[in-house]
């Protein structure tokens, strides 16, 4: 078993107090090896009620649902309109339609402020997984590295073991040419 501090001088660099938060974390985690990876997901998956609707709302704000539904409610209109000029010869929102043009901007105040609270919310979500992927993908280097470690500490003992048993050989080998060359 490692040591944090170890793990942090050893393959960081640095002192275990120098690192931030997130590094002894992954020290931590190297050093004692436990698994880092966790699914961020499911911290977001108690939400309020305020939060599920700002996400519907931007969900179909921004669907194609809602830009051909946007514009046969303003061909309606004009069309509405055009039938009541014709026929009565007065409209309900006469050219330039400043009463659907006050609708549309009241749409316009109340939506931008939900979809801005549900692009909040997703880029929180995506700043916690960029931030566990930098965990993990630190955890991982790190334990390479420590496999390195072990593989290059594992190749010298056999370059060691062969030295010994090629001088063995090499002695046995001048014990029998000793023997060999006294008649």
């Amino acid at each position: 078993m490692h040591k944090p501090e170890d793990i942090a001088s050893r393959l960081m660099g640095a002192t275990y107090q120098s690192l931030n938060e997130r590094a002894r974390n992954v020290a931590r985690h190297v050093a004692g090896r436990k698994h880092i990876a966790r699914n961020v997901a499911e911290s977001f998956e108690a939400t309020s009620l305020g939060q599920r609707a700002a996400d519907r709302v931007a969900s179909f704000g921004g669907s194609w649902t809602f830009v051909g539904l946007f514009a046969a409610t303003m061909v309606s209109w004009v069309l509405v309109n055009a039938f009541l000029l014709m026929s009565r010869g007065s409209t309900f929102d006469p050219y330039p339609y400043i009463l659907l043009n006050l609708f549309l901007s009241m749409l316009a105040a109340i939506q931008a402020p939900i979809i801005l609270m549900s692009q909040n919310r997703h880029s929180e979500r995506d700043r916690l997984n960029a931030e566990h992927d930098y965990e993990v993908n630190l955890k991982a280097e790190l334990e390479i590295m420590l496999l390195h470690e072990k593989i290059d500490g594992l190749r010298e003992q056999q370059w060691r073991e062969l030295v010994e048993i090629q001088n063995e050989q090499l002695a046995l080998l001048r014990t029998l040419l000793g023997k060999d060359s006294k008649p």
